[in-house]
């Protein structure tokens, strides 16, 4: 049988990319690290972790026990959160989410779920969807309201498959001009025809595809301002300080911007909720992520004030 502490021992040492780092983080000895990980050695009758001038490289035997540590750590994270919730004299649910989401989404679903469970403490936390996969993955979210551009779902590094992508909607980007801008009076605009213009960025993920984009187009990318809010970026480009491009369920009505549609191909974000694949599914966690799904077919997803149908 594999002990769970020598595991634990392990996952320090793959972390850390040294015996010496993993006794510190683990206010071990380095000598007692070493024997940890001997002993797991024998009793598997493979080596897991080769040492060298350069730090420690897992074998692959290695690799796959660490795999294996990081989901049992995060069962056992689950259970016993599930053993605090038993004691509680209230049950509590806590849902991670991305900033435009959760303003567009939540509101409506947990007016939903609020009137079913009025005896449920909720916690909302804010977090880009590389923050939130691994709160689900521990048990410190329940679920989250997650976004992913071109390639999988986040489910963190490697693709594991512990998590669980569940589809709500597509969210198109939109070029947000300011009222006067030239091309304010279109249906749709090419990007290309935005080459002369500065942007104002209101995510980095935004501003990587403005980046791909404009090199295939064979233009230089010019930032007038970088922001992390959307909302910001676009009382930014009323103010004329230049063009951007924005999320569906982000856009407001600043009175002095437009929305003007992207011709094909239009970029789009895909938004999902990640959830736990546990062996037992905490019944309201499914109420919520119920109350998402119905949010996300029945809320009106057109752009608002100021935006070109």
């Amino acid at each position: 049988m594999i002990d769970v502490q020598r595991l634990r021992v392990l996952r320090a040492v793959a972390e850390h990319g040294s015996f010496n780092k993993a006794a510190a983080a683990l206010l071990l000895t380095p000598s007692a690290v070493s024997q940890h990980i001997a002993a797991l050695e024998r009793s598997l009758g493979h080596p897991v972790a080769v040492r060298s001038t350069r730090g420690v490289t897992l074998t692959e035997p290695g690799r796959l026990l660490v795999e294996a540590a990081e989901t049992i750590s995060a069962e056992l994270d689950q259970v016993r959160r599930a053993i605090d919730r038993l004691t509680q004299e209230r049950p509590r649910l806590t849902v991670a989410t991305f900033t435009s989401g959760g303003r567009h989404l939540l509101p409506l679903a947990l007016a939903r779920f609020v009137q079913a469970h009025p005896e449920v403490e909720l916690t909302v936390l804010e977090s880009e969807p590389e923050d939130a996969v691994p709160m689900v993955r521990s048990g410190a979210a329940d679920l989250a309201l997650a976004y992913h551009f071109d390639g999988p779902p986040p489910r963190g590094p490697g693709g594991r498959r512990d998590l669980d992508w569940q589809p709500l909607t597509d969210d198109p980007l939109w070029v947000v001009l300011p009222r006067g801008h030239g091309l304010a009076d279109r249906s749709s605009v090419d990007l290309g025809e935005l080459a002369g213009d500065r942007w104002v960025l209101g995510c980095l993920k935004t501003e990587a595809f403005l980046r791909r984009y404009a090199e295939l187009a064979g233009f230089h990318l010019r930032v007038g301002a970088s922001t992390t809010d959307y909302f910001f970026a676009q009382t930014l480009v009323a103010a004329g300080v230049g063009v951007s491009l924005v999320p569906e369920v982000a856009l407001v009505g600043t009175g002095e911007s437009v929305a003007v549609r992207v011709e094909p191909p239009r970029p789009t974000r895909h938004i999902g909720l990640l959830l736990p694949r546990r062996r037992r599914t905490n019944p309201l966690t499914e109420a919520l992520a119920e109350a998402l799904t119905t949010a996300a077919t029945t809320s009106p997803t057109a752009p608002q004030t100021g935006a070109r149908p």
